[in-house]
């Protein structure tokens, strides 16, 4: 079995790359790369060329293409010496023309121009956008010149693809910031060092907290290994992919907190999850006052659960359901096939596969409005009884669907000859119905359930909508509808990974299941 899972992992792998590729290759290839600004507040507020550079510095953030200023080149030069700061104060001052630059510019555009040209990039000059014929320049119509070049489709992929896990380490911090290491503590300052809480604080990393236990589940929580599927564009802008889907929602928790300073106030800052901003601490006076470092830069605690969080109660809580009224059910239409409870069990599947999902699960809506259920998700005023209704638009489906396949499988073995030998043999129908059909029948439907299971973490589009769910279904929608191309690569990598792992799990519980299946080749 071992040889058989290395291979189907590898495999596996290896389908998940190429649909990301493909994804990429649709999206960063075949569309028009300005789409990213429908939804972007910024870009409609930029004039003249301020327009031109903030396009080509959101293509570079978001893996478009590498975009070099002639300031930034300039800057490096004079970073290791190969021009002191006069030069520097006369070479980046671009007139509004070429032809009027100074002797000093003109050099150094010339060689900015040919370094860059032969890398194989495209060297943009932007003239002076002036008002008129006055020299005054219009909003944003200062001269500009930069060096761009699109990154190729299978670079980007390597790019995204080895930058996906990424561990903290004491040299991740920019700058000077003292002695960089690990501290390990028994009693988290958070708490006041009076709470028995362990944590690994470090000193040089982008997180100050890497591990730490708090009382919120799994109680237990890191920072040090980051997974990381790439930047939102609008619809949780500048934000991880990863991060978006499991960040908490909701409002405010505040609780009693011990800022490094030794003030402590009622609030709801998650000092754990701090991070390193460089120039914080001194660049503003009123973090002074709770800060020692600049590991200043912390989000809030809310009350709310994530994003998969939501997706993924309400689906397991689903896929239980489904299970607990399927397997009963299908066992009794096949041992009763044909009479009053096959048949009624029938309509039942024949109206949920007819029917569109959108109009029943309207109409549960509407029956568990009129009965007082909340239609709707409230993360203000949270209730178990909002969570009814969508595992019950959801359950219902997925409960005639097994159905259909348990009362078909087990008629299928009960035609068998192994069925006819037991009766002969003296088995009672109820023995052979345990013992044998329906420990047969229910091997197919065992490779789904780790299908069922993880598909809970997608989230469900139709059903998330209607009920007004945070949850993650609506992600890739939204997505997709907002151009927002790094969430949609993020997503498909994560319904990738979901579905490969799904198809290995089921076929390992197919085999344990039955011991008749086996991943060893015939001969050996």
């Amino acid at each position: 079995m071992t040889k058989y899972l290395v291979s189907r992992i590898l495999r596996g792998l290896l389908s998940v790359l190429i649909v990301v590729g493909i994804v990429m290759m649709m999206i960063y290839a075949f569309l028009d790369r300005r789409t990213i600004f429908a939804e972007d507040p910024v870009y409609s507020k930029q004039k003249s060329n301020a327009k031109q550079v903030y396009m080509m510095q959101q293509w570079e953030r978001y893996g478009y293409l590498d975009y070099v200023p002639y300031a930034d080149y300039l800057a490096q030069l004079l970073s290791r010496g190969e021009i002191d700061g006069q030069t520097y104060d006369a070479a980046v001052k671009l007139d509004r023309t070429p032809a009027a630059d100074s002797g000093t510019t003109k050099n150094y555009v010339n060689q900015f121009a040919q370094e860059y040209e032969e890398k194989g990039y495209t060297v943009v000059r932007l003239k002076g956008d002036t008002q008129g014929n006055s020299q005054k320049y219009k909003e944003g119509g200062e001269p500009r010149l930069y060096a761009h070049r699109d990154i190729p489709v299978l670079t980007r992929l390597w790019r995204y693809i080895t930058g996906i896990i990424t561990v903290d380490n004491i040299h991740n911090a920019q700058g000077d910031v003292g002695k960089r290491g690990l501290t390990f503590t028994l009693y988290d300052p958070v708490y006041g060092g009076e709470k028995f809480s362990p944590a690994i604080l470090g000193n040089g990393t982008t997180h100050k907290y890497l591990l730490y236990f708090d009382n919120r589940f799994p109680y237990i929580h890191q920072n040090l290994v980051k997974v990381n599927l790439g930047l939102s564009y609008s619809v949780n802008k500048g934000v991880d992919v990863a991060q978006t889907m499991t960040a908490s929602q909701g409002s405010f928790v505040r609780r009693q907190v011990t800022y490094p300073t030794g003030v402590v106030e009622q609030t709801a800052d998650d000092l754990h999850t701090a991070t390193y901003s460089p120039g914080s601490l001194q660049s503003n006076p009123l973090k002074q006052k709770y800060f020692v470092d600049d590991y200043t830069n912390v989000s809030t605690a809310k009350t709310g659960l994530s994003r998969l969080g939501y997706s993924f109660t309400i689906g397991i809580l689903a896929v239980v359901l489904a299970y607990l009224l399927a397997i009963p059910l299908g066992i009794a239409m096949a041992r009763h096939k044909d009479k009053g409870l096959d048949k009624l069990g029938t309509v039942y599947i024949v109206f949920i596969t007819a029917v569109p999902s959108l109009a029943y699960i309207f109409l549960f809506q509407s029956i568990g409005g009129r009965l007082g259920l909340p239609t709707a998700f409230d993360m203000e005023n949270p209730s178990w009884l909002m969570y009814i209704l969508p595992v019950i638009s959801l359950a219902l489906p997925a409960t005639a669907n097994l159905m259909k396949w348990l009362r078909r499988y087990m008629i299928d073995q009960m035609n068998g000859d192994y069925v006819k030998f037991a009766r002969s043999g003296g088995l009672s129908e109820g023995e052979i119905f345990r013992k044998h059909v329906l420990r047969n029948a229910g091997i197919p439907l065992v490779h789904g359930i780790p299908a069922s299971i993880l598909g809970a973490l997608t989230g469900a589009i139709i059903t998330e909508r209607v009920y007004v769910v945070p949850g993650a279904g609506n992600l890739l929608t939204n997505a997709i509808n907002a151009y927002d191309n790094g969430v949609i690569v993020g997503v498909t990598l994560f319904y990738a990974l979901l579905t490969v792992t799904s198809v290995i799990v089921g076929d390992v519980l197919m085999s344990l299941a039955d011991p008749r299946i086996t991943f060893t080749p015939k001969g050996r």
